[in-house]
């Protein structure tokens, strides 16, 4: 079952958020402002963060961005005040997986959480087999099949297609793509991406697998 972050600093949006979330098998954790929030999703390696954008000390947005930058793959809800399209859009940009309004009915984000950790299939860190639609990946063995047919890929199209597949479904930048695949000593094109998906694309012969986020990056499509 999932270990869940709660950070908020409202008492009684965590004890209500808390309370929904009260159930066998679920570790729930909780943050009192922004710096307690990052340390805690550090430590704590939770599978979903629910993160208020206002915080004390150091907002959601500026708690997201750090943890996106250090690789942290957690499931992210943003629980949200604002209603400007705006603010939502550059939560997911930075990249939250969903986001919650306030004032929020606490059975619907329940039901968001237990919806993620079923698409989630189990903790990131666990997962050696990775199931999809079509497609199937073997993480120990470096083993790929789509609808039960062996894919060959090279080291670098396994990379690509792990890296998208263990954050679905989130987007992936190019420069967190080569990070994550290339490494952080290449200083090399970006573009090297793009070919390297092009390649990924028409080997595994799914039209929808890997989609194109214009002006962002890559992810793992829901027709993988």
């Amino acid at each position: 079952m999932p270990a869940i972050l709660i950070v908020d600093d409202e008492p009684s949006v965590r004890r209500l958020v808390k309370a929904y979330l009260n159930q066998p098998g679920y570790e729930v954790h909780e943050a009192l402002g922004g710096p307690d929030g990052l340390q805690k999703a550090r430590n704590l390696r939770p599978d979903i963060i629910v993160l208020d954008v206002m915080l004390p000390g150091m907002d959601g947005m500026e708690v997201l961005s750090r943890l996106r930058e250090e690789g942290n793959p957690a499931y992210v809800i943003l629980l949200t005040a604002r209603t400007d399209e705006l603010d939502r859009v550059a939560g997911l940009t930075l990249g939250a997986d969903d986001y919650v309004t306030k004032p929020f009915s606490p059975r619907e984000l329940a039901a968001r959480i237990q919806a993620a950790w079923r698409r989630l299939g189990g903790s990131a860190q666990q997962r050696d087999r990775l199931t999809f639609e079509h497609l199937e990946i073997d993480r120990a063995a470096h083993k790929v099949w789509v609808d039960g047919r062996e894919v060959a890929l090279t080291a670098l199209e396994f990379g690509l297609l792990e890296a998208l597949a263990l954050h679905f479904p989130r987007v992936l930048t190019r420069e967190r793509l080569l990070d994550q695949v290339w490494g952080s000593a290449y200083y090399g094109d970006g573009r090297v991406v793009d070919v390297h998906v092009a390649n990924l694309r028409r080997k595994l012969g799914l039209k929808e697998a890997i989609e194109t986020v214009r002006g962002v990056g890559y992810r793992l499509g829901e027709g993988a």
